[in-house]
């Protein structure tokens, strides 16, 4: 059955109706899963499969017979290297269903249907017993439930619950337990991502709310690959601090507790920010372990096994403060049942609470936002800009979401400076709240009136809007301008004056591996899984990109970057779509694409690379906003020889703001 669905059309500003199959949800669900990161992980793979045997060994050697659970089975990996240790009997619990059935399927093809029960519910809701779903307790129990931050997915609860009711008191747990580890460490790059910082424009300072500063920020975790941040980014104030253990084969709590490190500072410095990470024993020795500790952590950082669906942590301090070498210290970590937070103090009696932002701008800024509006070179590019254009009496509008441009404006001498959405907070902390004019209504709703009869001389954004997620989706400030067309002045400046897709043909490091079909895993054939992924990439999903921030995943370049779509906002959204073709030389994973704004006839800033394109093709990209990326149907672990063609078609289809992609690659 198909139902219209509303939806906001982040391109266009307009709801758009859609008609949609029931299963829409479910297939972006699974096309854009991390079921093949995490079979495409080696590492966790043997370290599950050599802790599965050795609990398995345990248990046989106290004569028993071995029943499994496996809580969040997934494609059922885990529950038929259980069968293939030996294991009598295996209890598989998926609640998705679309991967429960996939794990039927698996099962099945691999012929483990008589030892291995698939269970389409939440493990809460799994019933013990002879008409029940288990005919019996577990004596191992077997689990990945597991996100960056550890307990995310509710792992507490489920652990809890399990111990109470579906396991045996004696239980083996595979893994056995969990460890957490944080350090202290002050980095001005990573504090950009917290606090909005002061701002010098044409010699003012621009001053960052007090109700901001003092705000202890969003609860929730900046989740990041830690070992793309230079260790010369930051620096340790104290050592890296076991902060606590949860042991699984006994009962589990999930009530909210506190654990609290002492340590000397190491260097003196300012306390910002605290880098977390965790490992997990698969066995009660500790001699089988899988870490997440960043690279730059290991012995030697080129065997470091890369991972997507866990990363690394960073958690920003309520505030930052002053230590001094040798100081004693005290770092608290608090967690409820699915999240965690820091705090540091130097008396054991204060508490620290769950962080809270009271601010609101830590709720309508992402923390690359902030990176982005503390980033200074990217300031003075739009200052410089605006500085060109700007005159006394220039009427300005500025659209953009939460942007700082109107004040630029105004500090640069413009009198008239009106904004759709701007930071109010920043106007009353600089006594600027009588220099820029808050419109409470929508670009469409704009009338002569609401400018007091003057026509728009100058129309500026960033162009940066909260619902982007696609660098085209910024095109949204094209619609505006068209919205306002009739309100601006015949020689009215429009910055930026254009937009410029870019694509570049890249082979990733690791990233391919997300895309990558698995077919068999640690001899276990997950092909079904390979065949339902691609199911739900084929309803829509494959035909588009998806972003991802690739300073964090390093990539090769095999093509030079060619701009492919420019996009004039001198002139208003035209009616036809707008198309470019070509072919450029080099086999891939896939496509990067990013938009480059042209300012002015000679500044321009990009939302993609940063620098040129090395000889050797590396890449350095803007940390603060997305790229798109179009993955090729079948990844490739190489790149081949290079000698075939990309060929390309994409199209800007005005009426939804949409670019269609096709890309192909053949032999010359």
């Amino acid at each position: 059955m198909k139902t219209f669905c509303g939806r906001a059309n982040p391109t266009t500003g307009a709801l758009d109706w859609v008609e949609e199959s029931e299963e829409y949800d479910y297939h972006q669900e699974i096309a854009r899963s991390c079921y093949a990161d995490m079979l495409h992980d080696k590492d966790r793979n043997e370290k599950y499969y050599q802790g599965i045997r050795a609990a398995v060994s345990r248990v046989k050697a106290r004569g028993e017979r071995v029943v499994v659970l496996d809580i969040g089975t997934g494609t059922g990996l885990l529950s038929m290297m259980a069968v293939t240790a030996g294991a009598d009997y295996c209890y598989a619990i998926e609640v998705f269903k679309p991967m429960a059935t996939a794990a039927t399927c698996i099962v099945e093809r691999n012929g483990f249907s008589d030892k291995i029960k698939v269970i389409n519910k939440h493990s809460t809701e799994v019933t013990v017993g002879p008409d029940g779903d288990m005919q019996e307790r577990a004596n191992i129990l077997v689990t990945e439930l597991f996100d960056t931050e550890l307990i995310g997915e509710g792992a507490l609860p489920s652990y809890e619950h399990a111990h109470m009711h579906l396991v045996q008191a004696d239980c083996e747990a595979v893994p056995h337990r969990a460890t957490v580890y944080a350090q202290l460490v002050e980095s001005d790059m990573l504090w950009k991502w917290s606090q909005l910082q002061p701002i010098e424009v044409d010699g003012n300072k621009l001053l960052p709310p007090p109700a901001v500063v003092k705000c202890a920020g969003a609860p929730s975790v900046c989740d990041i690959q830690l070992s793309q941040v230079p260790p010369e980014s930051f620096t340790p104030l104290g050592p890296i601090c076991t902060m606590f253990r949860v042991d699984f084969s006994k009962q589990v709590s999930s009530a909210a507790q506190s654990y609290t490190a002492q340590f000397k500072a190491q260097t003196s410095g300012r306390a910002q920010v605290v880098l977390s990470w965790w490992d997990i024993d698969m066995d009660p020795d500790g001699s089988i372990v899988c870490t997440m500790t960043p690279s730059w952590n290991y012995s030697d950082p080129h065997t470091y096994p890369w991972r997507d669906h866990w990363m690394q942590s960073v958690y920003f301090l309520p505030a930052e403060k002053n230590v001094s070498e040798g100081e004693e210290l005290n770092l608290i970590g608090s967690h409820d049942d699915y999240s965690l937070w820091y705090g540091l103090t130097q008396n054991l009696k204060m508490a620290t609470f769950r962080p809270c932002c009271t601010c609101q701008a830590h709720l309508v800024w992402t923390r690359p936002r902030f990176g982005e509006l503390n980033d200074e070179q990217r300031t003075e590019s739009y200052v410089n800009a605006l500085r060109s254009i700007l005159k006394p009496d220039s009427v300005c509008l500025s659209v953009s979401d939460g942007s700082l441009l109107p004040i630029f404006a105004h500090l640069l001498g413009s009198k008239k400076v009106r904004s759709f959405i701007s930071c109010s907070q920043v106007l009353h902390t600089n006594s600027l709240k009588h220099g820029v004019q808050l419109l409470g209504i929508r670009p469409e709703q704009l009338s002569l009136a609401d400018l007091e009869g003057n026509q728009i001389s100058v129309l500026m954004g960033e162009p940066y809007f909260s619902t982007s997620l696609l660098p085209w989706h910024s095109l949204f400030f094209w619609y505006c301008r068209t919205a306002v067309a009739q309100l601006l002045h015949p020689s009215a400046t429009i910055l930026p004056r254009a937009a410029t897709l870019y694509i570049v043909a890249v082979e990733f490091r690791d990233l391919w591996r997300i895309r990558a079909p698995c077919g068999t895993c640690e001899g276990f054939d997950v092909s079904p899984m390979d065949e339902m992924i691609q199911r739900s990439l084929d309803y829509r999903e494959s035909l588009e990109a998806e972003p991802h921030p690739l300073w964090e995943y390093p990539c090769h370049a095999l093509t030079k970057p060619r701009p492919v779509l420019t996009f004039d906002f001198t002139q208003c959204v035209p009616e036809q779509p707008v198309n470019s073709d070509g072919t450029v030389r080099g086999r891939c994973h896939g496509v990067a694409l990013w938009m480059e704004y042209q300012l002015t006839e000679d500044i321009t800033v990009s939302m993609g690379l940063t620098k040129p394109v090395s000889e050797e093709g590396a890449c350095e990209w803007n940390p603060h906003r997305k790229q798109g990326v179009f993955f090729f149907r079948s990844a490739r672990e190489t790149s081949g020889d290079g000698r075939e063609d990309l060929s390309y078609n994409l199209t800007f289809e005005p009426h939804t703001g949409d670019i269609k992609m096709d890309f192909s690659i053949t032999e010359p």
